[in-house]
């Protein structure tokens, strides 16, 4: 969606985690997967005024904690990009995106933000069983989808039969989206 079709401004830009490597060396800087977009996108929201505020949402993703939660990595790449510390709220607790919609609803609450006021921000992949954990929430929010994996199509004999890498790359992404859509429906988290 383009920005300038958002119908308003939102206090909060809600951006979802699931983009950095975890702690790589040299462990003086943030690593960073393909899902960036969510990122630099949301810094662009922010710079051009269609959010207020950033609250980041994610801890680890993991049963065991051995790395440093992704929020607070986030927070560092959002200060480095200019954003204001004081527009900054995160929520750094949540392993899942379904912790992230019961954690988020809290901290919404508590600060007395409402949902419609917030703009869900995560990759374009993700962003089917995010909403939907947000709705099963009672926090529907205006969605904005990043790191979209689509292009221009070509026609040639060359892309009918010659299978690219990133092909394969996406279609393992795709159905790991289908599993966790499948396994949040019987957890009756969405």
């Amino acid at each position: 969606m383009p920005m300038n079709t958002l119908k308003r401004n939102y206090t909060y830009g809600v951006l979802l985690t699931g983009v950095t490597m975890g702690k790589l060396p040299p462990y003086d800087r943030v690593y960073f997967k393909r899902g960036a977009d969510r990122v630099t996108h949301t810094v662009q929201l922010y710079k051009q005024g269609w959010i207020k505020k950033i609250l980041v949402s994610g801890g680890n993703g993991r049963l065991i904690e051995t790395d440093e939660r992704e929020a607070d990595e986030l927070k560092k790449v959002l200060l480095l990009m200019g954003v204001n510390e004081s527009d900054i709220v995160l929520e750094n607790e949540s392993r899942n995106t379904h912790e992230s919609s019961v954690l988020v609803k809290a901290l919404l609450r508590k600060m007395r933000v409402r949902a419609d006021d917030c703009l869900l921000i995560t990759s374009a992949f993700h962003m089917r069983r995010s909403r939907a954990c947000f709705v099963k929430q009672g926090i529907p929010m205006t969605c904005f989808a990043t790191d979209v994996y689509t292009h221009k199509r070509n026609f040639t004999p060359d892309s009918f039969f010659i299978p690219s890498d990133e092909a394969i790359t996406l279609w393992t992404k795709l159905s790991k989206e289908w599993t966790g859509m499948l396994a949040y429906k019987v957890a009756g988290y969405i």
